[in-house]
């Protein structure tokens, strides 16, 4: 009896296995590992990997991640104020996943364009979009022959650099001046208190006097 029920149990596992596994539909997609960044400013294209370079990777991903599911932000922009163009790809392993072209120099800011053509087939329309800020010195860190722009903020890079030096935001300094000019007030206010004072002893002796 006791082996008629091990092997009815045997069968039940065997069959349920399969049932229990984890469904590969069910599995977590694959994440982007890799961004080619082309244009005519470029000898040849460049490549940046997320194994090699997490936080460059990262912040490049950073640039257009946000751009598949986001309407239109603005209407086209003329070609004369774009600048030059550089063609952002994102792969997942050896297959290009999304392309968005990006112009860093566009006057009035920096600009993203979204394909409606979409190398992973997905529908989609074209779509203009302002950029992030910091996009000409994000490609600039990744290889891009761009101008410096040291006012730009463009932390994800490893840190970045302020936008103002340590004396513009010092609320201790802040603090000090607003103490020592609170001091000046005070002085000055009691000042003008014992000045006026003085004043109405004076009258009111002056008074006194020609009332006698």
């Amino acid at each position: 009896m006791s082996r008629r029920w091990f092997m009815s149990g045997a069968v039940l596992v065997a069959v349920a296995a399969p049932l229990l596994a984890p469904s590969p539909a069910l599995a977590a997609p694959a994440k982007p590992d890799t961004i080619t960044i082309d244009g005519a400013e470029l000898a040849k294209a460049i490549t940046v990997h997320a194994k090699s370079s997490p936080e460059l990777f990262e912040a490049v991903l950073s640039q257009v991640n946000w751009l598949a599911s986001t309407k239109g932000q603005t209407s086209s922009p003329k070609a004369e104020n774009l600048g030059p163009k550089f063609t952002v790809v994102v792969h997942v392993g050896e297959q290009a996943k999304q392309t968005y072209d990006l112009y860093p120099l566009a006057a009035g800011g920096p600009r993203a364009y979204r394909p409606a053509k979409q190398p992973d087939k997905r529908k989609t329309t074209n779509a203009w979009f302002y950029g992030r800020l910091n996009m000409s010195e994000t490609l600039r860190a990744a290889g891009v022959p761009l101008p410096e722009k040291p006012e730009t903020l463009h932390g994800g890079i490893g840190g970045g650099e302020r936008v103002f030096d340590e004396n513009t935001l010092n609320p201790g300094r802040d603090l000090d001046k607003l103490l020592a000019d609170l001091r000046e007030v005070l002085l000055l206010n009691g000042a003008v208190v014992v000045v006026i004072t003085l004043g109405l002893a004076g009258i009111s002796l002056l008074v006194r006097r020609r009332t006698r």
